[in-house]
């Protein structure tokens, strides 16, 4: 797996259980998967050079991001090895034009959207999409960076004045009231076996995904089953090898649109570690493997996952023993990266019949353990 970080931790989990041999291509020894994977070669993701020998260790080669440059991608082909998903399927995950442009002429619902060149006018964008626009950088956003609202042309100037990512562009889209966002996630093999887990609610908190309800409540089957067949049919059109968690908008009227793809795991399946038959990262080894697919089917009626975010307390071990010892149903993992304010450092898992009781008992725990309660 290319890239050290918390995703590919879990993944070597997984690894574990069904004894195959992993390796990851981390940035730094002390990343987070470094700290734990057994074999870990040290090198730059980005170097073409470091990519095509990691490759040549490797019968497959998968991804804990998909912001790999296309040379780095070709010297992974070149290297011999599988590369799954492919570059031609992540090009659609690394530049969001790209995505919108693929969704677009699919026929998949999406807001309505235009890319910025030099030729584009405040007048094109009132005609097109509308008051306020949602800007994107094309390339190298996340976790609500590289997101804009502009209310008015004097907003939008004043985003678009400021510098690009190498290799972006803008990306202007429809301001998408809704009601609850969505993600749909799949698997897919090489072979086309595909299988999709229960939508889930995610909440987002300063651009940072904060909580995840699986399966969505209160969401109508009608919209549920429209989004696992959109997310399979994205996949398939795709190409998609792996996992494939698909970001979705749900409208007042109960219509559905596509927000970002993700071609890894991803956060919004973190609770399928308690709550499936088969969690998010063994089915994504088994897929990228082209292995019979395991049952995405949830263990419980609902699961809650709530991230934690670092704050002003670096130490969280010592606070282990009042969580547990508090609720012994819970599930608590933490990542082993550096404590800083806002970051991603664990998550903390519940699965039951009572969504507002998990929602409670996640939140209790999370908060605790970054000491925004003592008690």
């Amino acid at each position: 797996m290319v890239g050290g970080g918390q995703l590919a931790r879990m993944t070597q989990q997984a690894a574990i259980a069904l004894g195959i041999e992993f390796t990851v291509l981390s940035a730094r020894p002390d990343d987070s998967a470094a700290r734990v994977v057994h074999d870990v070669t040290v090198g730059d993701p980005d170097d073409p050079e470091a990519l095509s020998a990691f490759g040549r260790l490797c019968d497959v080669v998968t991804f804990d991001h998909e912001q790999v440059p296309a040379p780095g991608l070709a010297a992974l082909v070149a290297s011999g090895t599988d590369v799954r998903p492919g570059p031609g399927a992540l090009a659609h995950a690394q530049d969001k034009i790209t995505m919108r442009e693929a969704l677009t002429a699919a026929g998949a619902p999406c807001p309505r959207w235009l890319a910025w060149t030099p030729e584009t006018t405040m007048a094109h964008v009132t005609a097109e999409i509308g008051w306020p626009v949602v800007v994107k950088t094309s390339r190298g956003g996340y976790d609500g960076r590289g997101v804009w609202v502009a209310q008015d042309e004097e907003g939008l100037a004043a985003v678009l004045a400021q510098p690009l990512p190498e290799g972006a562009r803008w990306l202007l889209e429809e301001h998408v009231p809704f009601v609850a966002e969505l993600s749909a996630q799949v698997a897919r093999s090489p072979h086309g076996q595909a299988v999709a887990y229960p939508v889930v609610q995610t909440r987002q908190e300063n651009g940072i995904c904060k909580e995840v309800v699986a399966p969505a409540p209160d969401l109508a089957e009608e919209a549920a089953l429209a989004a696992q067949e959109l997310a399979l049919r994205i996949a398939g059109d795709l190409d998609v090898v792996g996992m494939l968690a698909v970001e979705m908008f749900l409208a007042p009227d109960g219509s559905i649109s596509v927000n970002e793809l993700a071609m890894r795991p991803h956060n919004s399946g973190h609770w399928t570690i308690e709550g499936a038959q088969t969690s998010q990262f063994e089915n994504h080894l088994r897929a990228v493997l082209d292995l019979p697919l395991g049952s995405p089917a949830p263990v419980a009626p609902y699961s809650v996952m709530v991230n934690v975010l670092g704050g002003e307390h670096p130490d969280m071990y010592r606070a282990f023993r009042h969580v547990m010892a508090r609720d012994p149903g819970l599930h608590v993992h933490m990542y082993g990266k550096e404590v800083r304010p806002g970051r991603k450092i664990g998550h903390v898992t519940v699965c039951g019949d009572d969504v507002d009781e998990l929602l409670a008992r996640a939140r209790h725990a999370a908060d605790y353990l970054t000491g925004v309660i003592d008690e």
